[in-house]
């Protein structure tokens, strides 16, 4: 184990970037950055050792200062969507960015993988850790309290990437945390074409179905008999093509996933893994729900290693709350209350055919 600190460029107001990897006793790495508490690299090996890198992403810090798709995002206050872009709160209207249609996506503009944060590394048998601490001040984005936000990434010899996220509000606010790195694990990593030919299992036996601007209507539906059942592992483009209006078809997948648990259970959310590299990787959650997007419109001219990335190039697994949860009564709720803790925690856990 043991973490190297090296230099990332220098953002537009003149601030310092570090970048920092953690290896583990297996050779698994991955690289976080204190611009952003971004996810720039997680090197992983196939079935037959061959470390590759499959966290798409951008070679310097030029792309990251601007970053529309979010590669490797530190995601908050609220994760996904708030429709019309407000919501009320102890009686009183808040009014957000609209940045998504009319809705508020990510926090609006002003978002967290965007800000300097101060950094603490730890290092311990078996695993090292790399935290991200920053304030949000009162009314930043919209929302009300100075939220203080802390991140932490471990790596440890379980070829385990663990997040877990922390937040402290001095006024009753809301949040959503996640992370929105795009992963590949076929052959090449990042720059394997397309994840629709490898393979997906979602433990959800519902989803929260959405109207044209992909608000959740409110409504809890079973994933039976439509192209989001993913109980029984297959394809991931088994289904995409042409939508149908029953959902037996759709264009791709950006949908929140019910994830069979109860309250405050880390469970299994979904396995993600691949035939030819013989990757897997098992994500665990102690969120509610879990966004799967297939990055259907993705299109970078050059990423990482000049690399350009389209339409399915990679998969997010946003551990979450449901998105418009503060406007939905039914949801699990958003708000945390002045002086409560927000914890939550998300485990990728990574290995081969047979190993993990």
């Amino acid at each position: 184990m043991g973490i190297i600190r090296e230099a990332f460029g220098v953002t537009k107001d003149g601030e310092r970037v570090t970048k920092y990897t953690m290896t583990n006793q297996n050779g698994m790495k991955v690289s976080v950055m204190d611009f952003g508490a971004v996810i720039t690299n997680i090197w992983v090996p196939d079935k037959n050792g061959v470390l590759e890198d499959i966290a798409l992403g951008f070679h310097s810090l030029e792309g990251y200062e601007t970053n529309k798709p979010g590669f490797g995002a530190f995601i908050g206050r609220v994760a996904n969507r708030i429709s019309n872009a407000s919501f009320t709160l102890n009686g009183k209207v808040y009014q957000l960015d609209q940045n998504d249609e009319t809705n508020c996506l990510h926090g609006g503009n002003n978002r967290f993988e965007r800000c300097m944060y101060k950094t603490e590394c730890s290092m311990e048998e078996g695993e090292d850790k790399v935290s991200f601490t920053r304030v949000s001040k009162d009314m930043e984005q919209g929302f009300p309290g100075n939220l203080t936000v802390t991140v932490t990434y471990t790596l440890n010899d379980a070829d385990e990437m663990i997040i877990e996220y922390y937040g402290v509000s001095d006024e009753d606010t809301v949040i959503n945390l996640t992370n929105h790195c795009y992963y590949n694990i076929g052959k090449g990593g990042h720059k394997c074409k397309t994840v629709l030919g490898q393979t997906l299992q979602i433990f959800a036996d519902a989803y929260t179905p959405v109207d044209e601007i992909l608000i959740p209507t409110g409504e809890i539906r079973p994933v039976e008999n439509t192209a989001l059942d993913f109980r029984k592992p297959h394809k991931i483009g088994e289904r995409v093509g042409e939508p149908q209006p029953d959902e037996s078809i759709v264009a791709g997948y950006d949908h929140n996933y019910v994830v069979n648990r109860k309250e405050g259970e880390m469970v299994k959310a979904a396995v993600y893994s691949d035939c030819e590299t013989g990757r897997v990787m098992e994500v665990f959650s102690d969120f509610p729900g879990i966004q799967i997007y297939t990055a259907g419109m993705l299109s970078v001219a050059s990423g990482k290693e000049e690399m350009p990335y389209s339409s399915f190039s990679g998969i997010c697994f946003e551990t979450q709350n449901f998105p418009d949860a503060v406007n939905k009564p039914n949801f699990p709720s958003a708000v945390l209350r002045a002086g409560e803790e927000y914890k939550r925690t998300a485990v990728f856990r990574f290995g081969v055919d047979g190993q993990a």
